[in-house]
């Protein structure tokens, strides 16, 4: 197994991709905490994996508190005696997050508290136990609008992925020496409730199809597979890196039809 006698920290766990990874981290080896703001949530995917005969235990944390994110790591190095592994994954959309025009301070601080501080926090909690566990790999969940931009704009939650990718690539020079590997998944467009909320009707969810060049959304699976490569020794010479998983969307100029 890939992630056997890793240990794993997951953020957002309880849905979507972060569910997805937990699950995807438990099949492969790894034993995992499950943490969610949901704490509910958490604890039923945690169940999920001790089900399907894995390890994993739940942890309810506010990402947005630097205090919580200190103590979902040290819970995890109690509990599983070690953290290889931190995926920093936890995120929202805001509905009011609109053009820069628009979206009034508290959304956007509120995005950036969650999407970009969250994982801040994550890092400058995880780091150290990873260090202290002799390294490990560090994923945090960017996006394709990190990389390119949209007319549909959502500001703060695209500044706040930029800012990721790009904290992501300082920490991944500063550490590349001590063991650590950091890396910056960015999805494309995925089939998740998270984003459900854009596709208001079948108009609004073509005009982001059409720029798909695979024609469909992506998949929590497909981005946990991803992630799972990049916990890895099989990425052992990967880091500092925007990992693109976008259905070719940062490719295409003019798409099939």
């Amino acid at each position: 197994m890939r992630l056997e006698s890793k240990c794993a920290v997951v953020t957002g766990g309880a849905g979507g991709v972060g569910r997805a990874t937990a699950l995807h981290f438990a099949r492969e080896g790894a034993r995992v905490v499950v943490a969610d703001l949901d704490g509910d949530g958490a604890e039923s995917v945690a169940g999920e994996v001790r089900e399907a005969g894995g390890d994993a235990c739940a942890f309810r944390v506010d990402v947005s508190v630097e205090s919580e994110v200190g103590d979902m790591i040290s819970f995890a190095e109690r509990e599983l005696g070690k953290v290889n592994i931190v995926f920093n994954n936890a995120g929202i959309f805001h509905d009011d997050d609109v053009s820069v025009l628009d979206t009034s301070e508290a959304v956007w601080e509120r995005v950036m508290a969650v999407n970009l501080k969250g994982v801040f926090f994550g890092c400058k909690h995880g780091i150290p136990a990873m260090l202290r566990a002799g390294g490990g790999s560090l994923i945090n969940t960017s996006s394709l609008v990190a990389l390119m931009g949209a007319a549909v704009s959502q500001c703060a939650y695209t500044a706040s992925k930029g800012g990721v990718l790009a904290l992501t690539r300082e920490i991944a020079v500063e550490f590349a020496r001590r063991g650590i590997r950091a890396n910056a998944l960015c999805p494309g467009p995925l089939n998740t409730e998270l984003i459900a909320g854009l596709f208001s009707d079948a108009a609004a969810k073509q005009r982001r199809l059409v720029h798909i060049p695979i024609g469909r959304l992506g998949e929590s699976e497909e981005i946990a597979a991803a992630a799972v490569f990049l916990a890895s020794d099989e990425a052992s010479f990967v880091t500092g890196t925007e990992f693109v998983v976008d259905g070719g969307i940062t490719s295409a100029y003019v798409t099939p039809e």
